[in-house]
């Protein structure tokens, strides 16, 4: 059987003969095909090509597709008529585009803008440094904390950037001056994670979630500047917080659990099995929750009741 050939003609999907009719082994495959036809046209790299006789594809070799499956004689000149695949060439990262530079510690967190415009991040020199993407310069230097900078957040409407830290405070900030708004305190342990309540559960954008190695989460009142309330389930650390589009808090923790919270405080489930510490968690709305209102379009909302209106649909699309 493999000494078998077939008299075959290439042709184009729009009935162009390419090159000369060729006697070709039966057995002859759709990789060595393709190796032939680069050759016919001269391409300068090699694309991937596929291959049908009438209308059945040649997948594995002619003889097992066209000659065995569909039944051509071998007596027969075969029509092959090729079709360019798809063809993507990925560029490896092989520098990086640019670098920030100005903090003098190691930056331990970092956060765009919700509307992508802005990157703040968070450093082991006690500040948050929020930087301009456009010239990739620092706009402000956030100054006001005593220890490491731990994590950052940003309100979903982007007017308040919330930093935690391993003095055991969260601090908020005006992103446009990097004057400080307000200090929360409270925990008696470093803050590990910050969360905001999501634009179109809360137009205001004043509440936030704060978790601790103290072991409790706190949701604060930004514009009051005060505690509201505090969920004191897990026996360990909580490593993790996140306020869901659903309007529950859910939090991980290092007694390897995970506890969802209704947003009145009270425990709603405990999510068990994991055999250690439980260090993040993850929507699938994430990207959703921390946008809002704003898009690809740059467009700003005008009200606030139009932000909600369009972090809404943008949630539930």
């Amino acid at each position: 059987m493999t000494d078998t050939t077939v008299l075959a003609q290439f042709q184009t999907a729009d009935g162009e003969k390419t090159g000369p009719p060729l006697s070709l082994p039966a057995n002859v495959t759709a990789e060595q095909l393709t190796v032939l036809i680069n050759k016919f046209l001269e391409t300068s790299e090699p694309r991937p090509y596929s291959f049908y006789i009438d209308e059945h594809e040649v997948v594995r070799s002619i003889q097992t597709d066209i000659i065995d499956a569909a039944g051509k004689s071998t007596e027969d000149t075969l029509v092959i008529v090729y079709q360019p695949q798809a063809f993507f060439k990925v560029r490896a990262v092989t520098r990086c585009s640019s670098s920030l530079t100005g903090h003098t510690e190691a930056v331990l967190s970092a956060s765009f803008s919700p509307d992508g415009s802005q990157l703040a991040s968070g450093s082991g020199d006690t500040t948050v440094r929020i930087w301009d993407l456009s010239t990739e310069t620092p706009r402000v230097t956030c100054k006001g904390h005593r220890n490491w900078v731990l994590c950052i957040g940003w309100s979903p409407n982007g007017r308040v950037l919330a930093s935690g830290s391993m003095d055991n405070t969260v601090r908020l900030w005006d992103p446009e001056t990097g004057r400080e708004l307000g200090m929360l305190g409270g925990h008696r342990k470093w803050i590990t994670a910050l969360s905001w309540e999501p634009q179109h559960l809360n137009a205001q954008c004043n509440r936030l979630a704060s978790s601790s190695k103290d072991g409790t989460v706190r949701i604060w009142d930004t514009t009051l500047r005060r505690c509201v309330l505090t969920l004191s389930g897990h026996t360990a650390a909580v490593t993790c917080v996140k306020w869901g589009g659903d309007g529950r808090i859910y939090t991980g923790s290092q007694d390897k659990s995970i506890k969802v919270w209704n947003s009145d405080g009270t425990l709603y489930k405990t999510l068990s099995g994991h055999a250690h510490w439980v260090n993040t968690l993850a929507f699938s709305t994430d990207f959703a929750l921390r946008t809002g209102a704003f898009d690809h379009t740059g467009k700003h909302p005008s009200t606030t009741e139009d932000a909600q209106r369009r972090a809404l649909e943008r949630y539930t699309e």
